[in-house]
């Protein structure tokens, strides 16, 4: 078996290498479910939801929603503080997930705004409160944490040992700043230290949309693993696509088999949303 091939353990989890990233408004339970179809034992990252939110009464109730076929899934999570976070693992565990993500790496400003994503790389004294509640939250599944290359300076090698020292179980690295967001060469040399740097397995995000692009990638890095985010958008198939690629077989997604994909997709979002959730601006 080819390095492409092989599974990385996170925690308990013994998953193959090429996983599905984190995209709010994309990676719901309907596009995981179609993603399923292609690919069954990928990881798969749910959209970020904030702890606040989901540990309400009613908080997160769709996104906590999923069928068990989309297993095994990475819920991740946004939070600035330690407060809401028993509360909402509690939940979260309720509904069967099997890892538990922590994004220190979202760049958006309303989510930056609230002291979470990205602007916990500039506070790793607080990041390293939330991870250990994290750890003691969910002792018997793995917590991970998504990172970029810094808030406003590249600091991800001392926030990456931080993190493995706190027990995460598994680290991915977006190397870019906040202030590049998704501009930009990211540096892909420094995501390469942080791998030599750590004993957990290491992922990389960050324009892998193919095969080509991973090995390239893989060469300057030795990484472990790779997210694919923007690469999905409207490819639930991508993941299967890459793993054929990785073994120089041919694959190709005829007009049919799209259209089908697509018709799929918009039942799954009825079930999942109902009639007047998807069409509400239609009225």
């Amino acid at each position: 078996m080819s390095f492409w091939q092989e599974y990385i353990k996170i925690g308990n989890l013994l998953v193959p290498r090429f996983m599905s990233g984190p995209l709010d408004g994309i990676t719901d339970s309907p596009f995981r479910q179609l993603v399923r179809k292609f690919s069954p034992h990928e990881l798969l990252y749910t959209e970020m939801r904030h702890v606040r939110c989901i540990s309400t009464p009613k908080g997160g109730a769709l996104a906590l929603k999923f069928e068990q076929m989309e297993r095994p899934i990475n819920f991740q999570i946004a939070a600035s503080s330690e407060e809401y976070i028993p509360m909402a693992c509690e939940k979260i565990l309720a509904a069967g997930v099997d890892a538990i993500d922590l994004n220190a790496g979202c760049p958006a400003n309303n989510v930056v705004g609230s002291c979470c994503g990205s602007a916990l790389m500039a506070n790793p004294e607080k990041l390293e409160k939330i991870l250990l509640a994290l750890n003691k939250a969910v002792p018997n599944i793995p917590v991970t944490l998504k990172i970029r290359a810094g808030f406003t300076h590249k600091n991800a090698l001392e926030i990456a040992k931080l993190a493995q020292d706190c027990g995460v179980a598994a680290l991915a690295i977006h190397p870019r700043l906040k202030t590049q967001k998704f501009a930009g060469i990211p540096d892909y040399p420094l995501a390469g230290e942080v791998k030599k740097a750590l004993s957990i397995p290491v992922l990389l995000s960050g324009n892998i949309v193919n095969f080509a692009t991973a090995k390239r990638a893989y060469e300057i890095t030795g990484v472990d693993g790779f997210l694919i985010g923007r690469g999905m958008w409207a490819k639930p198939w991508k993941l299967l696509e890459i793993q054929k690629h990785s073994q120089n077989e041919e694959f190709h997604v005829s007009s049919e088999m799209i259209l089908q994909v697509a018709l799929e997709h918009l039942q799954l979002m009825v079930q999942h949303y109902g009639i007047r959730g998807l069409y509400r601006d239609w009225e």
